[in-house]
């Protein structure tokens, strides 16, 4: 910690938490966690470079290898899982659980992806659910589409407003909206 004027931080492992100066009840556990910090405050980073270049960030949550890695001003976000949110620059209130889920993402907000690589090419879309490995991998800025099942909408790149319910269901869609599949 490079300790100015904050307080009530906890910082374990080589250089976590490095460049904190007025952002105050940070934990960062785990090899430069949280590293770049300097006011966000009440983060959770726990994992190698996990929460890495986040600066102003606020509320975050990140357990995992690199997990939230490239968030510098966005908050309120949940990032569990190796490399989950690991693109995630400014966009705020997203939630990412398993490995590699909303990956890509850089600015898209209120998404939640739980699952292996579950909206792992999404970038800039919002307001995407996807729940089951794969579902919705290969969207990258289709909003409001929900997702649910193993390999959900594997084709959907910009698709909106579709609801996809089950195994390998809305298997061919790439950018119809307003569907429903089950």
């Amino acid at each position: 910690l490079n300790n100015d004027t904050s307080s009530g931080n906890v910082a374990i492992g080589w250089r976590s938490g490095y460049t904190t100066t007025t952002g105050g009840s940070n934990v960062a556990v785990g090899d430069r966690a949280l590293y770049l910090n300097t006011s966000g405050n009440t983060n959770v980073a726990t994992g190698f470079m996990s929460l890495y270049n986040n600066t102003t960030g606020s509320e975050n949550t990140s357990i995992g290898r690199s997990s939230l890695y490239n968030n510098t001003t966005a908050s309120q976000n949940t990032a569990v899982g190796g490399y989950a949110l690991n693109a995630n620059t400014t966009a705020s209130q997203n939630t990412a659980v398993g490995y590699e889920s909303l990956k890509e993402n850089t600015t898209g907000q209120r998404n939640t992806a739980v699952g292996w690589n579950a909206l792992l090419k999404n970038t800039t879309s919002q307001g995407n659910t996807a729940v089951g490995a794969y579902a919705g991998d290969s969207n990258t800025t289709g909003a409001s589409n929900t997702f649910i099942g193993y390999d959900t909408a594997p084709a959907n790149t910009t698709g909106a407003n579709n609801t996809s319910l089950g195994a390998g269901s809305l298997h061919e869609n790439t950018s119809g909206y307003d569907n429903t599949a089950i």
